[in-house]
């Protein structure tokens, strides 16, 4: 283990305080947080921890969150009703293009973007908003830590400029693809993505789908075993975005971005990688967090890919 806090600290001190990459900006809360700001962490299939840098300060999910509604309606449904209901296909457009609905007749193709993720919140089974979102927040504590809260600021920073989600909300649900009110679909979602979370905690969300659905830090399980290989190929497809194929072929992990600056990875059987820096490149992944996780599963030989 003393070498898998050497290969953290090494990939940290190499590129924590990398070029390049800018804060997003279109939600307020996210360009004021300071860019300076990194930490890298590794959570075990049984518990054990390694970190370096900020990896106690809290950053908002983002569509890291994604993940965990989608493991959430798969637990409900099933993975045959979601592959129906919203696809398992990557789009090759941007995580909100509208044109990747109109080239597919207003169907999200995958719940790891921004239309797919609203028609994910509609699948879960609630009488109401508040019950539909306290089952998604359960989720995301119960896959990562109690630590998970929704930030009332980021909520609101985020809800005040959701537009272009709404819009999308209201072409899925005139095609079809939405399966309940679809602005309560977009603004459970953007609770969901208006959560705050820590690197630790996120490494350990990994961790939970490296541990075949037991997170390893409270010895819970929380998904079935079946549901864990279904979210891993989502992630590997779709995962970084438009970035997402550059991804598997460098480094050859499932992982998800969120653009608050989170990266999480996954090494199936044995082990969680989480990340955090806010600047983002074009297609809206953390700059320096792609870097100190490819270089951690580099320096370890972690690349599914290479038997």
């Amino acid at each position: 283990m003393k070498e898998l806090q050497q290969a953290v600290a090494k990939a940290y001190a190499q590129h924590a305080q990398a070029h390049g990459g800018r804060n997003a900006d279109y939600i307020p809360y996210l360009a004021d947080v300071p860019p300076q700001l990194a930490a890298l962490a590794v959570v075990t299939a049984e518990g054990e921890v390694f970190s370096a840098g900020d990896a106690d300060f809290a950053f908002a999910i983002e569509s890291i969150s994604k993940v965990c509604t989608l493991a959430l309606a798969l637990e409900e449904k099933g993975a045959a009703a979601v592959r129906s209901k919203i696809g398992a296909s990557p789009t090759g457009l941007p995580f909100n293009s509208v044109m990747a609905l109109e080239l597919h007749h207003d169907k999200p193709l995958s719940p790891l973007v921004n239309a797919g993720a609203m028609a994910s919140v509609s699948l879960i089974e609630a009488d109401s908003a508040e019950a539909r979102w306290q089952k998604i927040l359960d989720c995301q504590r119960a896959l990562g830590s109690d630590a998970v809260q929704l930030s009332a600021e980021v909520n609101q920073s985020e809800q005040t400029t959701n537009f272009h989600n709404r819009a999308i909300a209201w072409l899925l649900y005139s095609a079809g693809f939405i399966y309940g009110d679809p602005m309560e679909a977009c603004d459970v979602y953007t609770r969901q993505c208006s959560t705050l979370i820590n690197t630790v905690d996120l490494a350990t969300i990994a961790a939970t789908l490296a541990a075949q659905g037991i997170n390893p830090r409270s010895g819970k399980r929380v998904l079935k075993a079946q549901n864990v290989a279904p979210i891993l190929a989502e992630m590997m497809m779709e995962g970084l975005y438009d970035g997402s194929g550059e991804w598997a072929y460098t480094v050859g992990l499932p992982a998800k971005s969120g653009v608050g600056g989170g990266l999480m990875a996954v090494v199936p059987g044995k082990l969680g990688i989480a990340a955090f820096s806010p600047p983002l490149d074009k297609h809206g992944n953390s700059v320096r967090a792609q870097k100190m996780v490819a270089q951690l599963a580099q320096d370890l030989g972690f690349n599914l890919f290479n038997a």
